[in-house]
């Protein structure tokens, strides 16, 4: 009897095993009989389940193709899902045609004849054969180029045809909403892109400039620009915050194991160099990759790409300089000598621990040569400003992490992610200013400054999820860093108070060592948990707590001429902080195929204490509340159309400086005063975000619309108290609460493309305005800026021998304030750009590159600026059978006009800042390009599984 039990009871094990596996189509002759385990034929089913997907000849999913099952007793139809999927319910015969229509490709037409007793039915994946339609040779493909999932925009690489032997950024220019700059800057539908991965992994530690710039084109399938909101939320699922932009790469199956190496040696005159060496190896998830630059180049060459930054890597202008913010023409001035060596490594240590660790040492010395000129205002008067520096400052850097992921089954994860950084700053610069108005001085400042940060902390996350209902899932994450920042800063200055007519009233000498040291400890806890409520909603549960305790340490000490120092008691200011924040949210979301919600509220109290141990040991502490509303909404008209509305409440608290209600007199022509009654501020903060592209035309709709209001904003009261002996004006600044501060940011994309990508039309603009209320010696002002920017940019490839691609834009600063003696600044700049290539030559080794960029200033003195004129130009050969290797000549700002000038506004008054770009040069370089690929990652003699991201399933 037992062993009968025994033997049942495995059977109905078994019985429940095979269950659970998704039944296979069963091809069956019309009069065979299928026979249960009693041997008796079961009766036909009155109706069934039918299921498909449907692929094209690359392998992708079809998206909206048309599929008709027919029987003698159905005829229905539906299209495939965002997914390519397809199904059919309450199907009353187990024997009937299948016919799949999509644009682009032959119509697939079968009869199946499957198991009359099976309930659900999933067909053999449907791939439909391209059918090439010859209109001005264009092949049109029934996947669309760009879809829009949740947080993230796809672009499917093939559809882009860029040259033999082109690096991703090359690709990526041709990309609707993406934008390339000079130095390898990304930004994309107007937000900068600050990540990067591949096959869902970091790249070349995350640095997007190394990555696009060296990874070649042809390995990519697809990029996607994603809305990270960080480890813990892309494991949860729970999003908190704003995100930030990253960029995944996904590499074709049979070109994820490779090694790629680039390396490039430049020298030019003016002592100018630049060396690069990119080694990188890929296998699946696993990486090993060395990156070095060395550098002596010039910040701030002209160009129409979109960014500023430092110079790019050797060669013309596509690696000659960095572009200038959006409608500039440059970055800051300056030369720098500067070298990044750097060490990444991933690998899978067994089968259930994963290692990421990398190491990067970065050293700039940047000599900056500068001339500011401007107007300060206040309720008072103006005084006009002219300072010319001469400054060098050289910065070292090393950032070290290692990251272990430990992943022993489907339910449970562990991350642990050690860092340490060490900086330091040694800056010593050579000044003078002249004030001219309502305070008339002549100063002479020689600062030096030292100092050095090092830091250190981990990070511990783990995650549990459960079997029964892997949407339910509970995590914790604990954080803990610590900082020991120092600086010396020795003051050497000389003023000279002036009367109306230059006359000297008085000359004053300070010469200073004031030493800061600040110890930060900082310690975060976070629990997460996600309750299922249906198959389509959830609830979401959040809470955190954040303990920041800051030890801070200002002393000054007055150098005597004999070398000794003596300590000045009254500019010291020695406290201990502690501030301490919590979050409890608890969030709704609904999940269906067409849009998502969530809905919820966080509450946020925090208290703050500190104690300034300089001013006899008073004690300031305040305790605040804030009750935040959630929401974020999504709908998905289509694989290809979405629109996304997000509001986000933060609070930010008053930091101790500004609450301790002891006055610092570290500066004695500026002291400060704390005000103990400040009130936090909150921000209100709505985006909305429309995508909208047009497969068959090939338009491109993108907007972005985002809105702040801020309640409290901590502002500053500048006081100004005449001092008669010295007919000047000393400056007290107190802290004080103000409402109203709002600002609106809008940017846009429109694009068009023809003739199979070969001409692409786009236009984008960006407006920024902001109002902020201020005081001015307590009467409230308010400033209003306005920031206007357009820009039309054909890229024009009429064949495989050239590119030109001309912009034009125009913008407008505007600058108001209600000072009675404040004027209005209006600032316009039109910029006319030319870029483009040629290749000539056999099998076009031969090429030339051009960056022509023509600027018309208006509203900055003609003394100040002109109207430059920037041309940029490289030739380059390549060499060896496989092109991988090349000799480029390159020239920068061949007519010496690169004389960009900054504009920036403070309150009612503004500077202008013009560098010494010192853009002219000519540089010699030879590159290297070697790689190598040689398949599909492989486990166990097994093509490994992919997840949606790219990433490798071990």
């Amino acid at each position: 009897m037992k062993k009968l039990f025994t033997i049942a009871a495995l059977i109905l094990l078994s019985c429940s095993l095979f269950a659970q596996v998704p039944p296979t189509p069963v091809v069956i002759p019309p009069a065979s009989n299928t026979r249960g385990v009693s041997g008796v034929v079961p009766p036909p089913l009155l109706s069934r389940e039918v299921s498909g997907i449907v692929k094209d000849a690359s392998g992708q999913t079809v998206i909206g193709a048309l599929v008709t099952l027919k029987s003698r007793k159905d005829t229905l139809r539906t299209a495939t899902n965002d997914d390519g999927i397809f199904i059919f319910k309450d199907v009353k015969l187990a024997t009937f045609n299948i016919t799949v229509s999509s644009i682009g490709s032959v119509d697939f037409i079968k009869k199946y004849l499957t198991n009359d007793a099976t309930k659900r039915v999933i067909l053999d994946p449907i791939l439909l054969k391209d059918k090439t339609n010859e209109l001005n040779e264009v092949k049109i493909n029934g996947t669309p180029s760009i879809t829009y999932k949740t947080d993230t925009v796809e672009y499917r690489a093939s559809d882009y045809h860029v040259r033999e032997n082109a690096t991703l950024d090359e690709l990526l220019k041709k990309m609707e909403g993406m934008e390339v700059g000079s130095d390898g800057t990304l930004t994309h539908q107007g937000q900068q892109v600050t990540k990067m991965r591949v096959n869902g992994k970091d790249f070349a530690g995350g640095d997007v400039a190394q990555g696009i710039q060296n990874l070649p084109a042809d390995i990519v399938e697809k990029a996607q620009v994603i809305d990270d909101y960080g480890d813990q939320a892309g494991r949860t699922g729970i999003k908190d915050g704003d995100p930030t932009k990253v960029l995944n790469v996904t590499t074709y199956a049979n070109k994820s194991v490779g090694n790629i190496v680039r390396a490039t040696t430049s020298v030019g005159t003016n002592d100018r160099y630049n060396e690069n060496i990119f080694a990188e190896r890929l296998n699946g998830n696993e990486q090993l990759g060395i990156i070095g630059n060395f550098r002596n180049t010039v910040n701030g060459v002209a160009s129409s790409g979109i960014s500023a930054g430092n110079t790019g890597a050797a060669g013309g202008p596509g690696g000659g300089g960095g572009g200038g913010g959006v409608g500039s023409s440059a970055g800051s001035g300056g030369t720098t000598t500067s070298g990044s060596p750097s060490f990444n490594y991933r690998d899978q240590w067994g089968k259930y621990l994963q290692v990421n660790g990398s190491y990067r040492y970065t050293y700039t010395n940047t000599n900056s040569i500068s001339d500011q000129t401007g107007v300060q205002s206040s309720t008072l008067g103006s005084s006009n400003f002219a300072t010319k520096s001469n400054s060098q400052t050289n910065n070292k850097t090393h950032n070290t992490s290692f990251e272990f992921e430990y992943t022993p089954d489907s339910s449970n994860f562990l991350r642990v992610t050690p860092t340490f950084s060490y900086s330091s700053t040694n800056q010593t610069t050579n000044r003078t200013t002249s004030l001219i108005g309502l305070q008339n001085q002549s100063i002479v400042d020689n600062p030096v400054t030292t100092s050095i940060n090092p830091s250190y902390g981990a990070i511990v996350f783990y995650q549990y999820i459960f079997k029964k209902d892997h949407r339910r899932n509970i995590s914790l994450q604990l954080n803990a860093t610590h900082s020991n920042s120092q600086q010396d800063a020795i003051t050497n200055n000389e003023t000279r108070y002036l009367d109306g007519s230059q006359n000297l009233l008085k000359d004053s000498l300070t010469h200073r060592n004031t030493t800061t040291g600040s110890t930060n400890n900082t310690y975060r806890a976070s629990l997460q948990y996600v309750e299922p409520l249906t198959r389509i909603s959830q609830l979401e549960f959040a809470a955190q707590t954040q303990d920041v305790e800051r030890d801070n340490d200002k002393e000054a000490y007055n150098i005597n001429p004999n070398g000794s120092t003596t300590n000045v008691d009254s500019l010291n200011n020695i406290y201990k902080t502690t501030f301490i924040t919590s979050r409890v949210a608890l969030n709704y979301r609904l999940n269906t195929t067409k849009f998502s919600l969530s809905l919820g509220a966080a509450a946020m109290p925090s208290h703050l204490d500190g104690t300034n141990i300089s001013k006899g040991g008073i004690v300031t502490e305040k305790n605040d509340f804030h009750l935040v509303p959630l929401f974020r909404f999504q709908y998905q008209f289509s694989r290809t159309h979405q629109i996304s509305i997000n509001y986000t409440g933060t609070p930010q608290e008053p930091n101790f400086a500004s609450l301790q209600p002891v006055p610092d007199y570290s500066n004695p022509n500026n002291p400060v005063f704390g005000n103990p009654d400040l009130r936090p501020s909150f921000r209100h903060n709505l985006a909305l975000r429309y995508n909208n592209y047009l497969p068959n035309s090939r338009w491109n709709f993108s907007a972005n619309v985002s809105g702040s209001y801020y309640q409290d904003q901590i502002e500053v009261n500048s006081i100004q108290l005449y001092r008669p002996a010295l007919k000047d004006y000393l400056n007290e600044t107190y802290y004080v609460n103000l409402s109203g501060n709002e600002s609106i940011l809008t940017n846009y994309n429109i694009s068009k493309q023809f003739s199979d990508r070969r001409y692409n039309l786009t236009l984008n603009g960006t407006t920024t305005y902001n109002y902020e209320p201020g005081m001015s010696n307590n009467v409230l002002t308010r400033q209003t800026t306005w920031d206007f920017y357009e820009r039309f940019g054909p890229r024009l490839n009429p064949n495989t021998s050239l590119e030109i691609n001309p912009f034009v834009s125009y913008e407008v600063k505007r600058n108001f304030n209600t000072l009675p003696n404040a004027s209005t600044s209006n600032y316009t700049r039109t910029a006319l750009d030319l870029e483009g290539k040629f290749y000539l030559g056999g099998n076009r080794s031969w090429t030339i590159e051009y960056d022509a960029s023509k600027n018309y200033l208006n509203g900055i003195a003609a003394n100040v600026t002109k109207n430059p004129l920037v041309i940029n130009a490289y030739i380059e050969k390549e060499f060896f059978k496989r092109k991988n290797g090349q000799l480029r000549i390159s020239a920068f700002d061949l007519l010496d006009q690169n004389n960009y000038v900054d504009r920036t506004y403070q309150g009612a008054g503004y500077t202008d800042t013009k560098t010494n770009a010192l853009s002219r040069y000519f540089m010699v370089s030879f590159i290297l390009n070697l790689q190598k690929w040689s398949g599909t990652p492989t486990r166990n003699g097994q093509q490994m599984m992919r997840r949606g991201d790219g990433s490798f399933i071990y």
